[in-house]
C-alpha cells in the first residue's frame, strides 16, 4: 500500500471522534442552550437530544428511501448550532463542571480507543456473533438490505430495537462503511454513558474531583471496558437508561409548571427501549415509581414516550406484522413452553447471576481450552460480566456498600423506598427477563447501567471514604485491571497460533473475521502494541492526576 492510499485509509478512522464529539454535542445545542438548567445539564442534554436528533434524521432517510448524502446535514447543522450559541458555549465552559465532564468523557474515550486498538480478534467467555450481527445490522440500513435478511443467518430484522445501528449507520455513511470504522463508531457510541453517570455524580453530591474518580473508576472497571469494545448496544442503552433515572429524580423536585423532567424521562426511556430491549424492566419500574410518588404531567411523559417508539415500531408493524414483530427476540424464543417451567427457569438464572461461579457448582465445558492463560481469561470474565456483586469490581462493591452505610441513616424515608425498590427491582427484573436458561449467570443482559449507577455513587462518596478504605478500593482497582482488563486485551491482541489453543467462542470469532475478511483497527492502524500500550498507560495516568488534583467541591 503507498503512503497516500495509507493515509486515505487512516483518515475516516481520525475523523469518526471529531465528527461524533461535534455532532452529538452541537446538533442539540440551539435547543439545549435555551433550556432553565445549570451549565452542566445543558451540556449533557445537548449530547441526549443530539443523539435522538440522528436517530430521527437518519430514520427518516431510511424509511422515506432518501439519499444517504442527506445525513451530511448533521454536522453541517451542529457546527452552525456551535456558531450561533457561541455565547452561551463560553458561558458554559466557564462552569468547572460542565469542563470536568467534556474533559473526563474526552480522556475515558480515549482510554477505551487505545483498548479497542489492541484486539486481533474478540474473545472472552461465551460471547460470540452479536459483534457481527450489530455490524450487519448497521450496514443494513445504509445500504437498504433485504428486508427478509436475516442477521448472522438467524435473527429478523424486528428481533433487535433500531436506534443504535441507524446512528451507527449515519456515523458510517459520513466516513467509510468499513468494519475498522464501525468498531470505533460503536466505541464513541458506548462512551456516551459517561455523560449521564457525571450528572448522576453531581446529583449525588460529587464535586469536579468525583467527576475525575468517575472516569478512573470506569477506566479500571472491566465490564464497562469489556463492553464498550465490543461492538453493541449495552452502554448505549445504559446512556439512555441513566438519562431517564436522572431527570425521573428531577421531577420530583421540579416546579409544578415544569414539563422538562417529564417530557426528558420519557424520551430517554423510550430511546432506550429503542435501542435494546434491555431498556423496557427501567421503564416498569420507573413507572410503577412514577405513580406512586405522584410525578406530574404522567399525560404528556407517556405521549412523548409513546410517539417516539411507535416512529419505529409502527414502521415494524407495518412491514412485518404482529407475530413477526414481537415473536422474533430471543427472550421470547428461549423462553420455556409453560409458565411454571419460566418461572422456575427465571429463579434458577437469579440464584446463579447472585452466588459467583466459583463457590457453586457449575458446568466447566464453556471455558475449556488448551491454553491456559486462556481458560483463567474466560474464567475471570466469567465472574465480571455476570455476576450482579462482582460486576461493580472485586472489592468496588463493598466500598459503595460502607458509603452507603453512612448516608442511608440521614435519607428521608421515600428515597431510601425508592432506591431499594429500584436497585432490587431492578436485579430481579433484569435477570429473569431474559427467556433462556444460563447457569453462568445474567447480570451483563440488563444490569449494566445498574454497574454505572453504581460507581458514579461511589465517586461522589470517595472523598468521604476514610484513608484505608480508598486503599482498600485502590488495590481492587488494580485486581480488576490487570485480572479482568489487562489479561483480556492482551489475549485479545494475540494472533491465530494463539486462538487455535483458545475456547470456542474465541475460534468461532476469529473464524467469522477471516471468512469475512474484515479488518480490525489493530490491523489497520500502524501501532505496535508496546506503543500503544505505553498510550494506555498514559490516559490512565492523566486520569489519576485529575483526580488527584480536582478540588473536591465547587468554591462558593
Amino acid at each position: 500500500m503507498t503512503a497516500a492510499a495509507s493515509n486515505a485509509s487512516l483518515l475516516p478512522l481520525l475523523t469518526a471522534p471529531l465528527l461524533f464529539f461535534l455532532v452529538t454535542y452541537g446538533l442539540a445545542w440551539p435547543v439545549a442552550r435555551r433550556l432553565a438548567l445549570a451549565p452542566v445539564e445543558r451540556l449533557g442534554v445537548s449530547t441526549l437530544l443530539s443523539t435522538v436528533g440522528v436517530f430521527l434524521v437518519a430514520w427518516g432517510i431510511y424509511v422515506f428511501t432518501l439519499p444517504w448524502t442527506l445525513v451530511w446535514v448533521l454536522p453541517v447543522a451542529a457546527a452552525a448550532g456551535f456558531f450561533l450559541g457561541r455565547e452561551a458555549l463560553r458561558e458554559v465552559w466557564a462552569d468547572r463542571l460542565a469542563r470536568s465532564l467534556v474533559v473526563g468523557h474526552v480522556i475515558l474515550t480515549a482510554g477505551c480507543l487505545g483498548w479497542l486498538a489492541l484486539i486481533f480478534s474478540y474473545g472472552g467467555g461465551g460471547w460470540t456473533g452479536d459483534w457481527f450481527e450489530h455490524w450487519e445490522r448497521a450496514v443494513f440500513f445504509l445500504q437498504r438490505g433485504p428486508l427478509d435478511q436475516k442477521f448472522i443467518g438467524y435473527y429478523a430484522l424486528p428481533a433487535r430495537p433500531p436506534l443504535a445501528n441507524v446512528v451507527t449507520a449515519a456515523f458510517l455513511g459520513l466516513t467509510r462503511v468499513d468494519f475498522a470504522v464501525y468498531q470505533v463508531i460503536s466505541t464513541l457510541g458506548s462512551g456516551l454513558a459517561f455523560v449521564p453517570a457525571a450528572l448522576l455524580v453531581r446529583r449525588f453530591g460529587g464535586g469536579p474531583r468525583a467527576f475525575a474518580v468517575l472516569v478512573v473508576l470506569l477506566l479500571v472497571s472491566p465490564p464497562f471496558l469489556q463492553n464498550g469494545t465490543f461492538t453493541w448496544t449495552k452502554l448505549p442503552t445504559a446512556f439512555f437508561t441513566l438519562f431517564g433515572l436522572y431527570f425521573f429524580l428531577s421531577a420530583q423536585a421540579a416546579p409544578a409548571t415544569s414539563r422538562l423532567p417529564a417530557l426528558l424521562v420519557a424520551l430517554s426511556l423510550a430511546a432506550a427501549v429503542s435501542a435494546h430491549y434491555s431498556g423496557a424492566p427501567y421503564i416498569l419500574l420507573l413507572g410503577v415509581a412514577w405513580l406512586w410518588l405522584r410525578v406530574r404531567h404522567t399525560a404528556l411523559a407517556f405521549v412523548v414516550g409513546a410517539a417516539f417508539v411507535a416512529c419505529w415500531l409502527g414502521w415494524l408493524l407495518s412491514t412485518y406484522g404482529v407475530a413477526g414483530t414481537f415473536l422474533s427476540n430471543s427472550s421470547v424464543t428461549a423462553a420455556a413452553p409453560s409458565v411454571g417451567g419460566q418461572a422456575v427457569r427465571a429463579l434458577a438464572n437469579l440464584r446463579d447471576s447472585l452466588i459467583p461461579h466459583f463457590i457453586r457448582p457449575f458446568d466447566t465445558s464453556l471455558i475449556t481450552q488448551g491454553n491456559a492463560w486462556g481458560r483463567w481469561r474466560d474464567w475471570l470474565f466469567q465472574a465480571y460480566q455476570l455476576n450482579v456483586i462482582l460486576s461493580l469490581g472485586s472489592v468496588a462493591w463493598l466500598g459503595i456498600a460502607v458509603a452507603l452505610r453512612r448516608v442511608w441513616p440521614a435519607a428521608p424515608w421515600r428515597a431510601r423506598a425508592f432506591w431499594t425498590f429500584f436497585c432490587v427491582g431492578a436485579v430481579i427484573v433484569g435477570v429473569c427477563a431474559h427467556g433462556g436458561r444460563d447457569t453462568w449467570g445474567l447480570a451483563h443482559i440488563c444490569l449494566l447501567p445498574l454497574v454505572v449507577l453504581g460507581l458514579a455513587f461511589l465517586a461522589a462518596q470517595w472523598s468521604s471514604l476514610s484513608r484505608g478504605w480508598r486503599g482498600v478500593l485502590v488495590v481492587g482497582g488494580i485486581v480488576d485491571f490487570l485480572c479482568g482488563i489487562a489479561l483480556h486485551f492482551v489475549l485479545q491482541s494475540l494472533g491465530p497460533s494463539h486462538i487455535a489453543g483458545f475456547g470456542d467462542g474465541s475460534r468461532i470469532n476469529y473464524d467469522a473475521k477471516t471468512f469475512h475478511q474484515l479488518r480490525f483497527l489493530g490491523d489497520v492502524l500502524p501501532a505496535s502494541p508496546l506503543l500503544l500500550g505505553a498510550l494506555i498507560a498514559a490516559v490512565l495516568a492523566l486520569a489519576l492526576l485529575r483526580a488527584c488534583r480536582e478540588p473536591a467541591a465547587i468554591e462558593a
